[in-house]
């Protein structure tokens, strides 16, 4: 009786062995493919796309062990609907964790549209949305099914390891420089793959243990012998690792690709990069609804709901200089921050990355205080991407949004729709006041974007801005005087047409009152505060907000534009250079008269070269007579022949290309492309002529010095005699051959001054350019260009045709 006990003891441990060593392999599968989560669980906030990865993992393969007795066929499809399951399940997981409005299926159908590309464009720390996490769980499911098919089905279990490797070496590279190196993942890949190679899968030999049967004494040396065998085999392994690893990581020099580099982030229309121009237009409709908000400060007394704010910016109370919010209370909601400018337009300038409810958390400034703001928005008559926010977000619900952390401004890449709800919740930066005075201002190439000035800066304004700043060398004293001297001498009016180039910036601060100068919005007020900040030194950004007391609804009357100066230890300080209310603007010429400017000496015509002559070719001594082949003569007869053709494919290439550009320009794309390509063409005749343009010049400039140009021209063809000014501006008159300048463009044209206005209107008024004046601007340029092409000698007309400089500068 005892020894059929010690047998059943014995049949049952046996069973026991032979089970665990069968579940080796699958384990080491689940364990392999859960790895892939881990690692790319380093780029994603929280742990739980880590748990669902490890949960697809473990699904997959228990799934393909437990239908091990079915035909191969079956098993694929039987998997597919379990991961369909799991799948459908971790995306209702996510959606509610990051509470994302709409049903399951229309989130699982947004999240297979977008799910590679915003995944590869998330903002880091990656939140698990439905979206984010759709790739990483049916990938991490696929894996396991095939690897536990090869190794399971097959006892191929090296070839098994495949797919998790490749999902490994995916999550590696997904996450590139993202993260630190992922040495303990990777440590832990090889030695659950190393386990489950080494332990057998199979049954143990039928005789059980072969040195059973040997004398003690041998079987002992036996075991020693396959001890140290395995043991000088480890200490080989190892010390082929010790030897070669940091050999091989020496060879590593850089850093990972980052595959974010390859997809397109999120972009936005003109209107979206530039708001700034949107300014003029609220101001003429204030009472356009644009916003209704809610907001929730702790330990701060709000107004009650539905209490509008007290006054609009364009003739509204604002706050003390250099102090944010005013005294009142008020909330700035922010829609986008302006960081560069090229001396025609302010622009965001923003690389948005897809992000989740929790943006990146911004490092306050060292002297502020950081106060808590939440508010609840619901979209009316805004239009457009950005999404207004108080600065700066960091949590936003109910919508989808992209994030640029170097400017905190937020966009919805689907666009705003009327009655979108969301609620973000903002770090609002108080700074100390008091230590504004002493403050002084960062430099460096952390803050070139906020101190570059674009070239072609009018004289005046660098008067004005020397002027100043002579007297406040502090850079405070030096941003405060220039508020001052806004709010001092110009007026708000909400007509004022919209520009912030420099043309607009030096008629708004200079020009004659009864023309309309020395007014404007707060657009213009901004932008020349900023600008005048920059050439004194003081790194500063436009920002295009509204004016709310927090409660009820923001209007378009609300909208307005104020600059910041950056401080070092104080962070970004808001100005507000506009006018105080019933304050009466001195004239500017009480305080700064810009000194005439001394006109420009006229340009020195461009000296005609004349070819020179060839000299005479000189025969070479004949050959010694009666040799075979081919003659002399015929051989230059044929060399002159084709390298003739040779040239004349090359010169009727150049026409065609030429003459397809002009076509190009003139007739392709919308009409504001055509007027750009109209205006090209003419200085592309300035540059034949000798008379290239500065890039530094405005439209109006350039075409003064384009009728100057066909003043010199034709001078010069008619021998100096008195010229008609109207060839100048356009008109007709006697060309070369005895026609006119008008006639091959329908008679008399007008002057480049026309094509001049046409481009500035495409500059400053994008989509209102007509087909109508493509059209007119397409003639205008052809019959400028024709006549300063016809007052040139016959031979530079033909060299003008051919020439390749346009096609180089395309």
């Amino acid at each position: 009786m005892p020894s059929l006990d010690g047998s059943a003891q014995r049949g049952a441990a046996g069973r026991v062995a032979r089970v665990l060593r069968a579940a080796v392999v699958p384990l080491a599968l689940i364990g392999l493919t859960a790895l892939a989560g881990v690692v790319l669980g380093r780029v994603y906030a929280g742990d739980l796309l880590t748990r669902l990865v490890i949960g697809a993992a473990a699904g997959s393969v228990l799934v393909s062990v437990a239908a091990r007795r079915l035909p191969s066929w079956l098993v694929a499809p039987v998997s597919v609907a379990a991961m369909a399951c799991w799948t459908l399940w971790s995306l209702r997981l996510a959606a509610a964790r990051a509470e994302l409005p709409g049903g399951l299926l229309e989130v699982t159908a947004d999240a297979a549209r977008n799910g590679i590309p915003r995944l590869l464009t998330a903002m880091i720390p990656v939140e698990p949305t439905p979206d984010t996490v759709l790739m990483p769980v049916v990938a991490a499911w696929l894996a396991g099914l095939a690897g536990a098919e090869v190794a399971l089905r097959t006892g191929r279990v090296l070839l098994g390891y495949l797919p998790a490797a490749g999902l490994f070496a995916a999550a590696l590279y997904v996450v590139g420089p993202n993260a630190e190196p992922a040495i303990g993942a990777t440590l832990a890949f090889v030695a659950v793959a190393a386990v489950g190679l080494a332990v057998p899968a199979g049954a143990p030999p039928a005789g059980g243990d072969p040195a059973a049967d040997l004398a003690p004494r041998v079987r002992a040396a036996v075991r020693v012998r396959l001890a140290a065998t395995a043991a000088l085999g480890v200490a080989l392994v190892v010390g082929l690792v010790a030897l070669l690893g940091p050999v091989i990581a020496g060879q590593v020099d850089g850093r990972p690709v980052d595959p974010r580099r390859y997809v397109e982030p999120p972009q936005v229309q003109t209107l979206d990069e530039n708001p700034l121009i949107r300014i003029s237009g609220w101001a003429l409709h204030p009472e356009q609804k644009l916003l209704d908000v809610s907001t929730f400060r702790p330990g701060a007394t709000t107004p009650p709901a539905g209490v509008s704010p007290s006054g609009g910016p364009d003739g509204g109370t604002h706050g003390e200089p250099g102090t944010g919010d005013d005294a009142n209370d008020s909330v700035r909601i922010r829609l986008a921050v302006l960081s560069d400018y090229d001396g025609v337009t302010w622009r965001v300038g923003a690389t948005y990355r897809n992000a989740g409810r929790i943006l990146p958390a911004a490092t306050p400034a060292r002297d502020s205080t950081v106060e808590t703001v939440r508010q609840q928005i619901t979209v009316a008559d805004l239009s457009g991407r950005l999404l207004p926010a108080v600065a700066t977000p960091s949590e936003v619900s109910g919508a989808r949004v992209a994030y640029d952390p170097a400017t905190g401004t937020l966009i919805r890449p689907e666009g705003l729709t009327p009655g979108l709800r969301y609620t973000v919740t903002s770090a609002r930066e108080q700074p100390d006041n008091n230590l504004l005075p002493t403050a002084n201002v960062p430099a460096g190439e952390e803050v070139a974007r906020v101190l570059r000035v674009a070239d072609g800066v009018p004289d005046p304004l660098r008067r004005l801005a020397a002027q100043l700043a002579e007297e406040n060398g502090a850079p405070y004293a030096r941003a405060t005087a220039i508020e001052q001297f806004l709010a001092e001498h110009y007026r708000v009016v909400a007509d004022a047409p919209s520009g912030h180039a420099y043309p607009n910036l030096g008629f708004f601060l200079f020009g004659p009152r009864n023309a309309g100068g020395q007014r404007g919005t707060s657009e213009q007020f901004a932008a020349a505060f900023a600008v005048l900040g920059r050439l004194s030194g003081l790194p500063t950004r436009v920002v295009v907000g509204f004016e709310s007391t927090g409660q009820g609804p923001v209007r378009a009357g609300d909208a307005y534009a104020w600059p910041e100066v950056l401080f070092d230890g104080l962070g970004w300080v808001a100005f507000d250079p506009l006018p105080r209310p019933d304050n009466e603007p001195r004239p500017v010429e009480e305080d700064f008269r810009p000194t005439p400017e001394d006109p420009p000496p006229s340009a020195a015509p461009a000296p005609t070269v004349e070819p020179t002559a060839s000299p005479e070719p000189v025969a070479a001594p004949e050959g010694p007579s009666g040799q075979g082949g081919v003659s002399t003569p015929v051989l230059v007869a044929g060399g002159s022949g084709g390298l003739l053709l040779l040239v004349g494919a090359l010169l009727l290439t150049l026409l065609a290309m030429r003459r397809s550009l002009t076509r190009a320009r003139l007739g392709r794309g919308d009409p504001g492309q055509r007027i750009a390509g109209a205006w090209r063409e003419v200085t592309d005749a300035l540059r034949l002529a000798g008379r290239p343009v500065g890039d530094d010049l405005a439209a109006t400039e350039v075409a003064g010095q384009a009728r100057q140009a066909l003043l010199d021209a034709r001078g010069r063809w008619s021998g100096d005699r008195p010229l008609d000014p109207n060839i100048a501006a356009g008109g007709a008159g006697q060309m070369p051959g005895g026609g006119t300048a008008g006639s091959g463009a329908g008679g008399n044209l007008p002057g480049v001054d026309e094509l001049a206005a046409l481009l500035n209107q495409v500059a400053f008024a994008p989509g209102t350019a007509t087909a109508a004046q493509a059209d007119r601007a397409g003639a205008v340029a052809t019959g400028y260009v024709d006549r300063l092409r016809a007052a040139r000698p016959w031979w530079r007309r033909l060299l003008w045709t051919i020439h390749p400089g346009p096609l180089r500068r395309r």
